[in-house]
């Protein structure tokens, strides 16, 4: 059952531009802003926590393991947080999910500050953190639907790449300037004074009162009927497949950041800041520039191209033995990764019916985040064997030959998603005018569908 928060329809009486029309709606204002806080200080603690575990260690491997601890749960237990997700009030996990995420990084900074952290204590609570991630991001992703509804669904996508993108360019900068000066305890208790603000956001929303959505059949009948509907629908298995190997082999580039910085470009931790930012503005540019985007014609070809220029960026920055051409390679990476994942998003969540959509997300989280432990317990062994360069380049060609295959089938796709389109109409969850087009239904995937 579709649950929509009422919406107002001029923000303050003021009209909004076409690109910000998703902050029409007050729930959404206060998600938005809460979320751009929050996610500020977690890209603080990201930074920080990778510098304390490489400072402690010196270790590739370590590196890779610590991003491997921390996903792995989402791996595991997306699927049980996507069921909790469509069946419980999405609002309600939220706020306890945030509280439990803030109290581990209170934790993690108590330890850091006292002068008691081990390796092993990162080690534990980002794998809690992990848990908590589980169960946030599959409700956090559906949760969108219920502030905004179907309409304005794609802009509120991309904006929430744009507040994603724009806190991942402030606190990596803002945390390599307290790791070099007043040490990585002070980010991971910024980062949980952070979650106060999404909480207090959350708490003020003024959501529609309703029943939880009772599903047939035992929790793990509801688990597997999520993973049926993905198996039995091609674009959209064909868009998680391409994200899983996106994350598994391109993605964990950012675990070996450190070394870059380090080893190769000589930066410190300033510079593991500076570069982490640099790849925060392209993917702010990349979020702006499909948030712009007046409905879903041709992301198809985006997703295709974006991972192409995604992999063919990684091997320019792998070859780079210097700092600024380094961070001016970022931002074309960083592009290219926001445009290949939210337009992916974009597109599952149009075609996806609601009543699966929790759980349908949680197989989106299992692609975008479980994979990657699995793609930094890798790149930590390679890294460790061939060098964090030929590890990266490595990913780079792989993520090509992807996204090559992705878009050879495109074609092959297009009735489907006709049929799908079709269905939602008959079922009364229509898309929107601006994903069907104006006198006929338009397949999303059509690689003719180039106009915006």
């Amino acid at each position: 059952m579709r649950r929509i928060a009422g919406k107002d329809a001029q923000a303050g009486g003021r009209k909004l531009p076409s690109v910000l029309r998703s902050l029409h709606h007050r729930n959404y204002q206060l998600f938005f802003g809460g979320q751009l806080i929050s996610l500020t200080g977690t890209w603080m603690q990201t930074v920080a926590q990778s510098w304390l575990v490489y400072r402690l260690t010196g270790s590739a491997v370590l590196l890779g393991f610590v991003g491997f601890s921390s996903q792995i749960p989402v791996f595991l237990l997306a699927p049980v947080g996507g069921s909790v997700a469509d069946r419980y009030h999405r609002r309600g996990i939220l706020v306890a999910t945030q509280t439990a995420a803030m109290l581990l990084a209170f934790i993690l900074a108590a330890l850091t500050l006292s002068g008691h952290v081990q390796v092993w204590h990162v080690f534990m609570l980002a794998a809690l953190l992990g848990v908590v991630n589980a169960f946030d991001i599959p409700a956090r992703q559906a949760f969108v639907a219920d502030l905004v509804g179907r309409e304005d669904l794609i802009n509120a996508i991309a904006l929430n790449s744009t507040m994603f993108n724009s806190a991942r360019m402030i606190g990596p900068a803002v945390a390599g300037l307290l790791v070099d000066t007043i040490g990585e305890g002070w980010c991971f208790l910024a980062n949980g004074a952070s979650y106060l603000a999404v909480i207090a956001g959350l708490l003020m929303m003024s959501m529609t009162v309703r029943t939880p959505v009772v599903l047939p059949g035992s929790a793990l009948a509801s688990i597997i009927e999520g993973f049926r509907y993905v198996k039995r629908t091609g674009p959209i298995r064909a868009l998680l497949l391409l994200l899983g190997l996106v994350s598994l082999v391109g993605m964990p580039y950012t675990v070996l950041m450190p070394i870059f910085a380090d080893q190769i470009l000589h930066g410190g931790p300033r510079g593991l800041g500076m570069l982490m930012s640099a790849i925060g503005l392209g993917a702010l540019v990349g979020a702006l520039t499909l948030a712009a985007k007046r409905g879903i014609r041709g992301l198809n070809s985006w997703v295709a191209l974006s991972a192409t220029g995604f992999g063919a960026s990684l091997i320019l920055f792998s070859l780079s033995h210097s700092f600024w051409l380094s961070a001016g390679l970022l931002l074309p990476v960083g592009f290219s990764v926001m445009v290949e994942m939210a337009s992916s998003n974009t597109l599952i969540q149009s075609l996806v019916p609601d009543s699966l959509r929790g759980r349908v997300m949680a197989v989106y989280s299992m692609m975008f985040m479980g994979m990657a432990p699995f793609g930094s317990l890798l790149a930590g062994v390679l890294a460790h064997r061939l060098g964090a360069p030929a590890t990266v380049a490595i990913g780079g060609v792989v993520c090509i030959a992807g996204a090559l295959v992705f878009g050879s089938r495109l074609p092959a796709l297009r009735h489907e998603v006709r049929q799908i389109i079709v269905a939602l109409q008959e079922a009364g969850g229509e898309p929107p005018e601006e994903m069907t087009g104006e006198a006929s239904v338009v397949t999303p995937l059509d690689p003719g569908s180039h106009k915006g």
